[in-house]
């Protein structure tokens, strides 16, 4: 009841009128999971679990979709539809997302319905990771939720993972956040050099990896001091050798998300190449769409789409050895480009001077100010970018017991000084 009403409080602080809509899906997906389990005949489970996915898929649609969707028509009709404007409640998409995963899991008898409405709630409203994520499936945590125990080791190793994931955000994210917005501003204006466009680029990969994955050490650390073991998000994706297990690494909840109630139920690969190819368009298109209301979004899901189908068919990454490496890291930079821009003219252009093609120099002042006044917050970003921490604890396991409190406590209480020295910058999920 505590951690419920905290959780409800804690969104509502944010989303004062945007908390009802989530009680809203809160009680439709209880009640739906019931009425599936409840059935006895399959084609009432069936119309069950459609009516709830139906309900919660719309209302996503609705709130994140319904703008720009006016907008597309409005352009094809020559009609103005600007009237249409809806704020994106914090977090719907995750939370929805854990709604289908629930009915979804009763609908194939992978868990049982929930009596408990309270409970229920919990799963859904659960504070540490309403906002971003990861996407928490209910039979991970189902038990948990009814006979958790809260012990000393857990709540200590939580305080310290907590830390990690404040540190990754404060100390490394939004310094690469402040360099990934100054070159976007300046490249609108006149053509950055060729270095400060790369550098640019490469802060905001930095910026969008320590910001997640920072949020979900942060979750996965406050969950794991109230009892609760919530999966890995991340596992050091910009060591991958290729595009296909990039994908395993990075945001692994809802990768495995969309292979599990996507990819899977339409056939997977065991399926003919052309089917093989439909499936992968078709989860490819919504983890882009996923991401946001902008053709943008789309066009980044579909660049992944086209990597792996080549992958998979032809089989050039693996025989690229120790070279994987950097071809994928060359891919997921640009396409990060596409990503961070609104619009596919600014992506190109920025495309353009990384590579030179705006008559641009290759080094200037402004790249020598990028690396030297920040020359630390770089080298950490690449250090903290490899499994440095799981070789460490692997080789020197006598360091855990002191040295690893005092080095989370450290970090703890710098992020906490360079928070309130610092200005706002809110996670970059948020917008997602």
């Amino acid at each position: 009841m505590l951690l419920l009403l905290a959780s409800l409080v804690f969104y509502a602080w944010g989303e004062p009128f945007f908390v009802w809509l989530m009680l809203l899906s809160i009680l439709c997906g209880w009640q739906v999971g019931l009425r599936i389990e409840g059935a006895e005949q399959a084609g009432r489970r069936k119309l069950w679990l459609f009516l709830g996915a139906s309900f919660h898929l719309g209302m996503l649609f609705v709130f994140k979709y319904l703008t720009f969707a006016a907008q597309q028509m409005g352009i094809l009709l020559q009609e103005d539809f600007s009237v249409i404007q809806l704020t994106l409640p914090i977090g719907i998409s995750f939370f929805t997302f854990q709604i289908l995963s629930y009915l979804l899991d009763v609908y194939h008898g992978k868990a049982p319905a929930q009596r408990n409405v309270l409970d229920m709630g919990l799963y859904i409203a659960l504070f540490p990771q309403l906002i971003a994520g990861p996407i928490v499936r209910y039979a991970d945590i189902a038990q948990e939720i009814l006979h958790r125990q809260e012990t000393r080791k857990d709540f200590t190793d939580g305080m310290i993972r907590f830390s990690y994931g404040l540190a990754k955000k404060v100390l490394v994210a939004n310094y690469m956040a402040v360099i990934a917005m100054d070159t976007r501003l300046m490249a609108a204006q006149e053509p950055l050099s060729i270095t400060a466009a790369w550098l640019g680029a490469i802060a905001y990969t930095f910026q969008i990896y320590f910001d997640f994955s920072g949020y979900s050490d942060m979750a996965i650390g406050l969950g794991q001091m109230f009892g609760f073991h919530f999966r890995e998000n991340f596992n050091y994706p910009y060591i991958s050798r290729s595009v296909t297990e990039f994908w395993r690494r990075w945001h692994i909840s809802l990768s495995s998300w969309f292979r599990d109630y996507v990819y899977i139920p339409l056939g997977g690969s065991r399926c003919s190449r052309s089917r093989l190819m439909w499936n992968l368009f078709i989860v490819w298109s919504l983890t882009g769409f996923w991401h946001g209301a902008n053709w943008t979004f789309l066009l980044w899901g579909l660049i992944y789409f086209v990597l792996l189908v080549l992958e998979k068919f032809t089989g050039f990454a693996e025989r690229l050895g120790v070279f994987g490496h950097v071809y994928t890291l060359l891919v997921v930079i640009m396409a990060w480009v596409v990503f961070q821009f609104p619009d596919l003219g600014q992506s190109l252009s920025y495309l353009g001077m990384m590579w030179g093609l705006a008559g641009n120099s290759l080094f200037d002042g402004l790249a020598a100010h990028f690396l030297m006044s920040g020359w630390l917050v770089w080298l950490m970003g690449v250090a903290f970018s490899l499994p440095l921490y799981p070789w460490v604890a692997k080789n020197w396991q006598g360091w855990q017991p002191v040295a690893e409190p005092c080095i989370a406590a450290a970090l703890f209480l710098l992020s906490v000084i360079v928070t309130v020295a610092g200005n706002y910058n809110p996670f970059i999920y948020f917008n997602f």
